[in-house]
């Protein structure tokens, strides 16, 4: 909204894609990464981690699909239990480097110069750690949600955060490098210092197993901000209505399913390597923050209220960091993001086409538009096509007199001519007063010889100004599965006649009882 209404539309359409993409790669990340906590507990199931992964979204779209609420106190659990693990790990790995209780590992010392630093480097050492910063913002989001005074509220937790967060990443990457502990493809940084640690224990499974449940939460939290984007986006009419649909527990259902799919895909499409799909969420990411912080400073500049120039500086100085970040990023990472810059330009021009559609759509049904200038016909006339003569067909045939007063033409497809006799005398006794033309069929098409025929009598009605029915007899099967024991001929012959100018089509429906 902040860049579409201060930068301009193309702006903000994207930052909306962005945010977008970004919510799905957020819970493609979570999960790759949650199942690679699960497999590296279970080392056997390491060739299973794609179908853990997406086992997982689909355990996460479900409970979304039933109605999972966003309760504090429930998802708070698993937040408290995995901090409690980090810290009693940070602790006791801590009291054995302090009593000599590990095996010593060759390392540079910390304050040694390693050649080639330079200041590029330590700013892509700085837009990495940025990138896992996403998800901060949250709290300023949600300052109305905290008690009174929020605003003092938000702080407080903002600092709480921020310093937890601190002591778990110096903690962790400290103990990492005194045990001497290096990457590995088949398991995790945090699931080997837990076995040197604890061994392998309950404490270990423990550790682990709270890695699950957050990083399954964090995966949640695109479950949740990616159909509110979607359906405010589908009110403003850049995305289908079909995401402002709410199913029955008043959830978006199609934008979840939607999001589950897409998540699957790229889970499957990057092998649940999650190093390969962070550097995708991490440009996403700052895509939407840098055109949000520009887009502020536009704001400050048109409207300029109290102290607005420390407020320009603020968002200008944000702006200027997360396109830096951004900046470094997609150096330093080109041939693995690539794709995210081919596929916003089109998402964009998608957006753009279907707010085009809309607008086409509500031009034309304006109601206060030509209403004068209606084009009025001298007659109507009705075709009924026909196989047989059946209850269903006495229906249809009843009805197109009504209909075009009499102006009536029944069209039958014959395949020999032992058939035609037999059915024009059946015709003639059951409705004399009614016209029959019958085609005939060398290949035994039906739908062909009927639809030419309706093409011929719509040029003439053109000319002749008088308007087609096309009435089709059509019956409904009482169980549905009866329905792929019939051939679908009324089906298939309104797919043909719908999109035909000047011809009006009309469904009789006949319901079987049995």
């Amino acid at each position: 909204m902040v860049s579409k209404t201060n930068l301009g539309e193309k702006w903000g359409l994207l930052a909306g894609g962005s945010l977008l993409v970004d919510y799905i790669l957020t819970v493609a990340v979570s999960i790759s990464s949650g199942a690679d906590a699960f497999v590296a507990a279970f080392p056997s199931l390491y060739g299973h981690k794609v179908l853990i992964a997406c086992l997982l979204v689909l355990f996460i779209l479900i409970l979304n699909l039933r109605g999972l609420t966003e309760s504090a106190t429930v998802l708070s659990y698993p937040v408290y239990l995995f901090i409690i693990g980090l810290v009693i790990l940070i602790f006791i790995g801590t009291f054995r480097v302090a009593t000599g209780d590990i095996q010593p590992h060759m390392h540079a010392s910390v304050g040694t110069a390693v050649p080639g630093v330079t200041l590029f480097l330590l700013l892509k050492a700085f837009s990495s750690g940025a990138s896992s910063l996403t998800g901060v913002e949250a709290i300023s989001n949600a300052v109305t949600n905290f008690r009174e005074p929020s605003a003092k509220n938000a702080v407080k937790t903002l600092i709480a955060m921020g310093s937890i967060l601190a002591f778990l990443l110096v903690g962790i990457v400290g103990l990492a490098y005194v045990y001497g502990i290096l990457p590995q493809t088949e398991t995790t940084v945090l699931s080997q210092l837990a076995m040197q640690i604890f061994g392998d224990n309950a404490a270990f499974y423990f550790v682990q197993a709270t890695t699950v449940m957050i990083l399954v939460l964090a995966a949640n939290t695109g479950f949740t901000a990616f159909p509110m984007l979607a359906a405010s986006m589908s009110k403003d009419k850049y995305m289908p209505r079909m995401f402002t649909v709410r199913g029955d527990r008043l959830g978006y259902s199609n934008s979840i399913i939607i999001l589950g799919v897409l998540a699957i895909i790229l889970i499957i499409v990057f092998d649940g390597m999650t190093e390969d799909l962070i550097p995708l969420y991490a440009v996403g990411v700052f895509i939407p923050f840098t055109l949000a912080q520009f887009g502020m400073v536009i704001k400050w500049i048109h409207e300029r209220p109290k102290n607005w120039l420390s407020k320009l500086s603020v968002n200008l100085l944000g702006g200027i960091v997360t396109f830096i970040v951004f900046m470094i990023l997609l150096i330093t990472k080109f041939s693995q993001v690539w794709p995210i810059l081919i596929f916003l330009p089109f998402v964009v021009i998608f957006f753009l086409k279907i707010n085009k559609h809309y607008r086409d759509i509500a031009e034309q049904l304006r109601s206060d538009i030509d209403v004068l200038n209606v084009d009025v016909v001298d007659r109507n006339l009705a075709i009924v096509p026909i196989t047989s003569i059946t209850t269903a067909v006495d229906k249809s045939i009843y009805y197109a007199q009504m209909l075009a007063n009499n102006d009536v033409i029944a069209v039958h497809v014959s395949f020999g001519d032992e058939d035609e006799k037999a059915f024009q005398e059946k015709w003639k006794r059951h409705f004399p007063d009614v016209r029959l033309v019958i085609l005939h069929s060398e290949y035994r098409s039906i739908i062909r010889p009927i639809s030419r025929f309706i093409d011929k009598i719509n040029r003439k009605a053109n000319d002749q100004n008088y308007m087609i029915t096309v009435v089709i007899p059509e019956f409904i099967t009482k169980k549905r599965w009866h329905n792929l024991l019939h051939n679908q001929t009324s089906l298939r012959m309104k797919l043909y006649l719908i999109y035909q100018k000047n011809v009006n089509v009309c469904t009789i429906p006949f319901k079987l009882k049995k």
